[in-house]
């Protein structure tokens, strides 16, 4: 499309393959959006008329039906970077009478759709830790590329059949879903490393590791971003409360406060903001010590930082393709609010002759950690 980067369409009922290139000639944008604890989704837009090999051929032919896999794979100086893996959910079309108005656009979610569509209620997992019952689940999907990476919890509650068999509720996703909650874990789809494979990652979520190249503002030359701003919200952190019987009689509530502490989720700021509000966790006292730690490191790694920044950059002037769920430095902005960030999500916007991405960044806390931030 633009000298600098090339997108590779692929579409396909299972094994999706290059799409014609009338395809590729109609392709008016295309939209990514990865979010940190959300599917991830794509949004396809094509140009069509009348004659066009869209409305007379692969309309008809079910070639945009919900459940076809889409792969969109972007080349920057080389280097691939699958964006999105994933099926189709719905198609518009919007005809004009203004000559080459009319669109079709075709939206879709990365394959986790696939593992939401049927209900599986009742099926039993005896004796089975959480990770083996999530790469039990996921083995199912082998044939889509799909590799489980279930990380260890850091506490193992097994019941023998004897005293409890527990079984599933709802779809494949929702019970994956629900046990990563009562873990304080996090799941999803990264797609990648190469078009047709995916990694599904159950663990924690994970706050530390090599940042990506900084993010720069206001540094003349060396400015790599469009816009980014920052804000500071007293409301968003808050101290969660566990209730625990007591030792001796087991009859009075004892109020337990959580330690803001997540070895997976180091502070990346000097001066954290103070939690303004308590949260009581209700049905704490009737749960056992493995059962309400999880519980507590649930709430704890669900807690959000006070303060956000969101921006825009081009893609060809950063060098690089920023990913979400990962670190990035800040410079340019000033003392308080230089340093690293977590990123929360990230919009890819391609069109024929740009490349650009909207972002929202996280912390905890006001001064950078480290003394300098790299480029």
């Amino acid at each position: 499309m633009l000298k600098g980067f090339y997108l590779t369409l692929m579409m396909g009922p299972a094994i999706p393959v290059a799409v014609p290139q009338a395809l590729t000639d109609a392709l008016m944008s295309v939209q990514v959006t990865t979010t940190d604890g959300q599917r991830s989704g794509f949004q396809l837009t094509f140009a069509v008329s009348k004659k066009s090999v869209i409305n007379t051929t692969l309309l008809p032919a079910g070639f945009f039906d919900p459940l076809i896999r889409v792969i969109i794979v972007v080349t920057i100086s080389g280097t691939p970077y699958v964006l999105m893996d994933g099926v189709i959910t719905r198609q518009e079309i919007t005809p004009s009478s203004e000559p080459g108005q009319s669109t079709l656009t075709v939206t879709g979610e990365d394959l986790t759709a696939l593992l939401d569509l049927v209900e599986i209620p009742g099926l039993a997992y005896p004796s089975m830790a959480d990770p083996l019952k999530v790469a039990f689940i996921l083995a199912k999907y082998a044939v889509f590329g799909i590799i489980p990476l279930p990380i260890p919890s850091l506490f193992l509650d097994i019941l023998p059949p004897t005293e409890k068999i527990e079984q599933q509720i709802g779809t494949d996703l929702d019970y994956i879903q629900a046990l990563a909650r009562r873990n304080g874990y996090t799941f999803y789809l990264e797609p990648g490393p190469g078009p047709g494979t995916s990694t599904a990652y159950w663990g924690p979520k994970i706050m530390a590791g090599v940042p990506q190249p900084a993010l720069n503002i206001n540094m003349d030359a060396d400015t790599n971003v469009e816009s980014l701003s920052f804000n500071l919200d007293g409301h968003a952190k808050e101290q969660d409360i566990v209730f625990v019987y007591d030792p001796i009689t087991h009859k009075i509530p004892i109020p337990v406060p959580l330690p803001n502490i997540n070895l997976l989720h180091p502070p990346l700021g000097v001066r954290p903001s103070l939690p303004l509000k308590i949260k009581l966790l209700k049905g704490t006292s009737k749960l056992n010590q493995i059962e309400a730690i999880l519980l507590g490191l649930s709430e704890t790694a669900n807690s959000a930082d006070s303060i956000t920044g969101n921006g825009q950059l081009d893609v060809l002037r950063y060098g690089h393709v920023l990913k979400a769920r990962g670190l990035v430095g800040v410079r340019g902005v000033g003392m308080a609010y230089d340093g690293l960030y977590y990123v929360n999500s990230v919009t890819h916007n391609i069109k024929r002759g740009e490349y650009k991405q909207s972002f929202t960044l996280s912390r905890d806390g006001l001064i950078s950690l480290t003394p300098r931030v790299l480029p």
